[in-house]
């Protein structure tokens, strides 16, 4: 029987190296893997469809589900979690000591509908009462100029978004005093580098962001998985078949993670501690696979498209995951 050729892009993680490596096959497939980095994925997968697999921003698949032109649909593979307390930054001159102090301020970022942002502005929003209304945004590239949306957005008149300057970069704004506060995955130039005048907002990441999950029970969801629509309606097993593939890698890398006598990821000298330490806060099987163990963080970010500007109405379930992953045993 002839295999479907299948073009995977993702970043290389532990996560997905099994599949890369050949330890995991997808089964029915010959896989072609393409290890990019996120940024290039979700422009290629955006604008061309390049590829038949890919890692895609979590935020940009609701929105464009919600308008009914998403190319692709997803598999409950949150292939990148991450809290985002650490990805708030503000200049220590404006008096920001607080969440609810970014009322009224011009805070950065460099797409307004990145996944990294739509979290902030949630708990900026469920936990400080500090709406996306409240603040004035501006967009950009981090450190090149010139960078845009990935998609198009077209937000209501009372959340104000500007771009900044096409031959600007946020991180020269922000050094410059041009902005008070930025929102970005990636730190600004001249963090952590003597610079005293920028700062987390959150000066105590670590522990806003365990008390954060010891509250809420979310597990901030960036990147799914997610098949082109069209392979999908063609190949009706293809869905399950990938959700199985990414579990079965998830399942190899966690075993590696655990093993402790000869670490296998990058050897930070308290590794093994930190996996005890993050266990006691979350469980030992953290960052579950499948749409039970991710439903609280999916409607959480369903919401917020809404309430933040990008979406304009709730797409449905059946139309963002492939239904045929909604009830597994696998994860």
């Amino acid at each position: 029987m002839t295999k479907l050729p299948l073009t995977i892009a993702a970043v290389p993680y532990d996560r997905v190296r099994p599949i890369i490596d050949g330890k995991v096959e997808v089964e029915g497939c010959e896989v072609n893997f393409f290890p990019l980095e996120p940024e290039e994925a979700f422009h290629r997968a955006f604008h061309s469809q390049d590829f038949d697999v890919t890692e895609l921003s979590s935020s940009s698949h609701i929105l464009t589900t919600a308008r009914g032109d998403a190319p692709y649909i997803a598999v409950p593979v949150p292939i990148l979690r991450i809290f985002r307390h650490g990805a708030v930054y503000v200049r220590a001159d404006r008096g920001i000591e607080r969440p609810e102090d970014l009322r009224g301020k011009t805070v950065g970022v460099p797409e307004y509908q990145m996944t990294a942002a739509l979290w902030v502005r949630g708990f900026l929003a469920d936990e400080y009462g500090v709406r996306a209304q409240d603040i004035r945004w501006r967009n950009g590239g981090l450190f090149e100029p010139g960078r845009m949306e990935r998609t198009d957005i077209a937000l209501p008149d009372d959340i104000e978004l500007k771009p900044i300057p096409r031959h600007e970069t946020l991180s020269g704004q922000f050094e410059a005093g041009a902005l008070d506060a930025l929102v970005s995955p990636r730190p600004p130039s001249g963090f952590g580098q003597g610079n005293n005048a920028i700062r987390y907002l959150f000066r105590d990441v670590r522990g806003a962001e365990e008390a954060y999950y010891k509250k809420t029970g979310l597990f901030p969801i960036m990147h799914l998985i997610a098949i082109r629509r069209s392979l999908v309606e063609k190949h009706p097993w293809l869905a399950v078949s990938v959700f199985k593939a990414f579990c079965q890698a998830r399942d190899v890398a966690r075993a590696e993670l655990r093993q402790v006598a000869a670490l296998h990821p990058m050897a930070l000298p308290w590794i093994v501690d930190d996996l005890r330490r993050v266990s006691a806060v979350m469980g030992p099987d953290f960052g579950g696979y499948g749409l039970a163990q991710n439903r609280k963080e999916i409607d959480a970010m369903l919401r917020w498209s809404v309430e933040q500007g990008l979406s304009r109405q709730t797409p449905s379930l059946e139309d963002l995951i492939a239904r045929s992953t909604f009830e597994t045993s696998l994860v």
